[in-house]
């Protein structure tokens, strides 16, 4: 696209609450700078229609959805006449999610929303070097469009998140487990596989053979489950790629996801890992035309890692979810309370953070034959891995959670608690998985999240129908006497600042599942769909 010339030099611009942003630790300008003409695709946010207002009791219909909670078309018409009136095209526009795709040169972009954008190279959080749009303070938005849009995603499309995995070292294993052992271990309830279920997993790079699936499953004894992958913002599924990285994330949470819940389908949604791929992926996987029971995130950052206005927008996305009835579980982090900031504070990773997200944290495990002999927080020690845990200096304490004992947040405010749940996640007692042709030990809370959401499909098959935000459910459980509620509490450990204790704790959560009497508690028995008619 030419630049649009008629673009009015003194064209009236307002901030965007919640847009500053720092600018990356640039070391350079980028090796390979961005043609200048090169157009370049952003999300823009749009509020919601007037009057909508999210009851974690009520589960809306896609279309139902829409009318209440989605954008009003009249906003969707005023954003689309005036930026495309500045030169910029609107590629597509989504009504139930409030999202509208926009392209344009980073000049014509620049100029709307009041920035700069320079091709820079720049550390990532894992110190890795990575080139990509830089940009520094507010955004802006044209005056007619204040209040309308609440963000403004993909001008700067430095890496978002991190995965939350790690590779064992062989010296380091004590005890491994497939995810059949962890079946066992955890008690799923083995009559009902996730069956007429669909489970999506958020992927931000990465692929996917499935031959090494198959390989996989039947390694375990098991046909697996039906994969299918989706494209998000022009990423893709790209397998062998990356072995010692995203890859791993990918056949980590599609093998733990498939071999625990083996009837359910699983659609994997491959995005950038940018502040709008993870948005639009989410966006995506909850208004598919198949609404999924779960979706099961193991990308996360600090929370002060991101804008605000990203924050705000993928925290409603969740909201998005949980009134379809999905449940979203999410990793908690693998660097301790401190979740790998060097500021000397403790901080919550996010999305787990999100109170419309089931938080996972991990723990060290021994067991042999199915029998737990030891069960503690994962904390490995400095720099080799520990569960994320905290309380959110960002969101506030949720309702469900005021008798649960969280602490003050760092900053002496009353904060969302995370994490919810937990399982094993330590790498040295961690999951036997194949990456790339190779059988390795993976750990991390990364395996937690597809853990989790394998069991809820499980549960939604038992039940009958999905369960959306199940926190206000599962908090009530935990008032229940030990062993009845649902979880096996997690007592011992401590994963920095937090230690474990009886009840709710930010290391472990409410404690691992005790899948057996989650069926009882949550969902009352009823006949497998698969033995239904015989």
């Amino acid at each position: 696209m030419s630049e649009h010339s008629d673009t009015p030099p003194d064209l009236p611009l307002v901030p965007l609450p919640g847009s500053n942003r720092q600018s990356a630790d640039v070391i350079a300008p980028a090796a390979v700078p961005s043609r200048e003409g090169t157009d370049i695709e952003v999300t823009v946010v749009l509020r919601r229609r007037a009057g909508a207002s999210f009851d974690p009791s009520v589960r809306l219909g896609r279309e139902e959805f829409e009318a209440k909670m989605g954008a009003d078309a009249a906003d969707v018409e005023t954003v689309t006449t005036t930026l495309e009136g500045l030169g910029i095209q609107v590629v597509s526009s989504d009504l139930a999610s409030r999202r509208i795709r926009i392209s344009g040169s980073a000049i014509t972009l620049g100029r709307v929303f009041g920035t700069h954008l320079e091709s820079v190279t720049s550390r990532a959080s894992d110190g890795a070097e990575v080139h990509h749009r830089n940009r520094s303070g507010m955004l802006m938005v044209p005056a007619v469009l204040d209040g309308i849009v609440t963000a403004v995603l993909g001008l700067d499309d430095r890496p978002q998140a991190r995965a939350e995995f790690r590779v064992a070292q062989a010296r380091a294993v004590t005890v491994s487990y497939t995810p059949l052992d962890l079946a066992e271990i955890y008690n799923f309830p083995p009559q009902f596989d996730g069956t007429g279920q669909t489970i999506a997993i958020i992927e931000l790079g990465g692929g996917y053979a499935q031959t090494e699936l198959d390989a996989y499953f039947a390694s375990l004894g098991i046909t697996g489950p039906k994969v299918a992958a989706v494209g998000v913002d022009g990423a893709r599924n790209v397998p062998g790629a990356d072995a010692a990285g995203a890859d791993g994330e990918v056949l980590l949470d599609i093998e733990v996801a498939g071999a625990l819940s083996p009837g359910a389908d699983i659609v994997v949604y491959f995005a950038p890992n940018t502040d709008a791929g993870f948005v639009d992926a989410v966006s995506e996987a909850t208004h598919a035309a198949i609404t999924p029971t779960a979706i099961s995130i193991s990308w996360g950052q600090s929370e002060d890692a991101w804008t605000a206005q990203a924050r705000h927008a993928l925290d409603q996305a969740f909201v998005d979810a949980a009134s379809l009835g999905i449940t979203v579980t999410a990793a908690a982090g693998d660097n301790g309370s401190s979740d790998g900031a060097a500021d000397g504070r403790n901080h919550a990773d996010f999305p787990a953070s999100s109170p419309h997200v089931l938080a996972c944290g991990g723990t060290s495990l021994r067991a042999s034959s199915g029998r737990v002999t030891s069960e503690t927080v994962w904390n490995n020690g400095a720099g080799a891995g520990a569960t994320g845990g905290g309380v959110s200096d960002v969101f506030a304490l949720p309702s469900w959670q005021k008798s649960a004992g969280v602490p003050a947040s760092s900053r002496g405010t009353a904060g969302r608690g995370v994490p919810d749940v937990a399982a094993v996640a330590d790498p040295s007692t961690g999951y036997e998985v194949l990456v790339d042709g190779e059988k390795k030990i993976y750990g991390g809370t990364s395996a937690v999240a597809p853990l989790w959401a394998a069991l809820v499909a499980r549960l939604a098959q038992a039940s009958g129908a999905p369960f959306g935000l199940m926190h206000p459910r599962l908090y009530e459980l935990a008032s229940v006497v030990a062993h009845e509620n649902g979880f096996r509490d997690i007592t011992a450990g401590n994963n920095g600042a937090f230690a474990a204790g009886p009840g709710w704790d930010a290391c472990t959560g409410l404690g691992v599942p005790d899948g057996g009497a989650l069926l009882t508690a949550l969902a009352p028995p009823r006949v497998p769909a698969a033995a239904e008619g015989r």
